[in-house]
């Protein structure tokens, strides 16, 4: 009798029964057939699918190491960075040469602002595999934030080239590319992000789509953001609700637009009503951005003006972004953001009512003086969507948390999880106040009064604050914002922001006496 060879098909059975034991050794087919449904899930972007295979799997066999940390990285995706932590500690505690969740450890300790330990661990983790993307992406994003912006643009790149196939990694580096005026590769990337990211948050995809025309645009208009005039600028400002107000000529008028000194907004932003006055066009519109206020949601509409004087300071070729502006009561036509104070050594003189922008050799000068008495310097870090932000400390809170500087914003906030997690309800005042934020009109807004407020090296008592919802600003954050240091603490000195060396100075100013008028709706700042 003839002996029978297997066929194909068998072999090819075989075989793959032989791959899922030495994937997972004494896993059942049907713990396999729910790995693959997860994973699948997360490529797909349906990562509360993804985290409920993985928590079953985990509840299933506790030392399932592939199941917590492909949970861990669901719950990373949804910005659960504190139990996404939890898992990936597990299994260190289990497997301490793990690479893949000393990564996650660090991605999720970046994702809640602690960059000293994230650092840690993305460098562990490439100490045992030296091409895990996950680690090489995380230390991008803390070069990113520190503004090394080359040495981000190059781990971005390396991430990429590993796992071409995680939109993250493309994503980011777009965002990097931008920053640095590298347009092409930008549109480039986000293009590339929209081919391979899952097709489940279609806003998310209509804001990329109109962020790529408005990049091709401005791709085409040569040197962007060019500094003219004298190297030293000084213009006065009135102080509207602690907000300082200057007057601003836009492509080549004489008549004269009100702007507020908006460290909170990356970009410029300018009103609708001063848009269609001046004739100035949309170039490119997609999407709907989320914000403070109203309904939490405006339209993303993208200009470009020819010129922007400052007193005699000239910045030619602004992007600048166009939306309703809601506060009638202190009417203003736009903000100039940190795209054109990042120029200059910029001065906010609260006391003086004067505002200097100081470039070149006047600059250069200035930061080589000695520092005055009393002042103090604050490190700053950079959010993807181009806030600055610095380290505040609390009494009871074991590290700091990270605010935004801003000084387009009347008062200071604490966000709702922050207060939630210091039990800061303690501090709450009596009555409510009303807050203008970039999507309209916020009622109801608690208020507390906060003992201690340590930003840097100086700590102040008795500071209002509003606690509001900060989850749309940190959707696009990159790490967590947990408050914003507004116009009533930093009317109380003269504020140097030195985008160079990446600190703001900050020089109490004798002629000032601190007060909080709340007898007034609040205002945060232009895309806030």
């Amino acid at each position: 009798m003839r002996k029978l060879s297997p066929t194909p098909f068998v072999l090819l059975a075989a075989f793959a029964l032989v791959a899922a034991v030495a994937v997972a050794p004494g896993a059942s087919a049907s713990d396999e057939k729910a790995r693959a449904r997860a994973e699948r899930a997360t490529r797909e972007g349906e990562y509360e699918t993804a985290e409920k295979i993985y928590r079953e799997l985990v509840a299933k066999d506790p030392k399932d190491s592939a199941a917590r940390l492909g949970l861990s990285r669901a719950l990373l995706k949804q910005r659960k960075n504190l139990e996404a932590y939890d898992h990936a500690a597990r299994v260190v505690a289990r497997e301490p040469e793990s690479a893949r969740a000393h990564a996650l450890l660090g991605a999720a300790l970046l994702g809640s602002g602690d960059f000293r330990l994230s650092v840690e661990e993305f460098r562990t983790a490439l100490s045992f595999k030296d091409d895990e993307a996950i680690a090489i992406a995380g230390l991008a994003m803390v070069d990113f934030y520190e503004n090394r912006i080359p040495q981000s643009l190059s781990g971005l790149r390396r991430a990429a080239f590993i796992d071409p196939n995680e939109p993250d990694y493309i994503f980011n580096l777009g965002q990097v590319a931008a920053r640095n005026e590298r347009y092409k590769e930008a549109a480039d990337a986000y293009e590339t992000f929209l081919r391979i990211a899952p097709k489940t948050d279609a806003d998310r995809r209509a804001r990329i789509r109109g962020l790529i025309d408005f990049l091709r645009y401005l791709g085409q208009q040569g040197n962007l953001l060019a500094v003219g005039g004298p190297n030293s600028v000084t213009v006065p400002f009135e102080l509207v609700n602690s907000r300082p107000v200057i007057n601003v000529r836009v492509n080549g008028s004489q008549k004269t637009l009100r702007f507020v000194v908006d460290t909170g907004a990356g970009m410029c932003v300018i009103s609708d009503v001063a848009a269609d006055r001046l004739g100035l066009k949309a170039v490119a519109r997609g999407g709907m951005a989320r914000a403070v206020g109203g309904e939490g949601r405006f339209e993303i509409v993208y200009g470009f003006l020819q010129t922007l004087h400052v007193g005699e300071a000239k910045v030619e070729r602004v992007p600048v972004y166009i939306r309703r502006f809601y506060n009638e009561q202190e009417p203003v036509d736009g903000y100039i953001g940190l795209s054109v104070l990042g120029k200059y050594l910029t001065t906010v003189d609260y006391g003086g009512r004067q505002m200097s922008l100081l470039r070149e050799d006047e600059a250069r000068r200035a930061t080589a003086s000695p520092a005055p008495p009393k002042s103090f310097e604050v490190p700053i870090r950079t959010t993807s969507s181009g806030f600055w932000s610095g380290e505040v400390s609390f009494e009871g809170l074991e590290k700091p948390v990270n605010f935004i500087i801003d000084t387009g914003a009347s008062i200071s906030v604490v966000s709702k999880a922050l207060a939630a997690r210091a039990g800061f309800e303690r501090y709450a005042q009596a009555g409510y106040i009303k807050v203008y934020g970039a999507a309209g009109l916020a009622d109801n807004i608690q208020t507390i009064l906060l003992p201690h407020f340590a930003l840097g090296s100086y700590t102040w008592q008795n500071i209002y604050a509003a606690v509001l919802d900060m989850d749309a600003l940190n959707e696009t954050a990159g790490f967590e914002q947990t408050g914003i240091v507004g116009g009533n603490l930093l009317r109380r000195y003269r504020v140097t922001f030195d985008f160079t060396r990446g600190v703001v100075r900050f020089v109490p100013d004798p002629r000032v006496t601190p007060q909080d008028d709340l007898s007034q709706p609040a205002v945060v700042s232009g895309e806030s």
